[in-house]
């Protein structure tokens, strides 16, 4: 049986529910607070394992993400103009490095690269 509320006093008076919330509402509290959904998808033929699929989907804001220690979006390339940046400057390092090894070794072949 379901509650749908109180009677106030009164003739004609109508029910009273519980109070709700607006979308908004809901959605503000959760992102302040955070939700996990985890699940996991197996499947199994004859006792052989042939394909799991683990799913964990953390929502929340960026502010409670990062309080929680989660800021993969800050050094992804694909995401972040920034990370972006730092790879390139972090290869272009590295290749450097290499052709000055390599200059090193063969001194006779770095005269003809420059």
């Amino acid at each position: 049986m379901t509650d749908v509320g109180t009677w106030p006093a009164g003739p004609g008076a109508e029910p009273v529910g519980p109070p709700t919330g607006s979308l908004a509402d809901l959605l503000e509290r959760v992102l302040d607070k955070g939700i996990v959904i985890a699940g996991d998808i197996k499947i199994d033929l004859l006792d052989i394992e042939l394909l799991t699929i683990r799913l964990r989907l953390f929502i929340a804001s960026v502010e409670t993400a990062k309080k929680a220690g989660i800021d993969w979006w800050e050094t992804d390339p694909a995401l972040s103009s920034r990370a972006a940046r730092d790879a390139l400057a972090e290869e272009n390092a590295r290749l450097r490095a290499r052709l000055e090894a390599l200059e090193e070794a063969d001194p006779d072949t770095a005269e003809v690269v420059r």
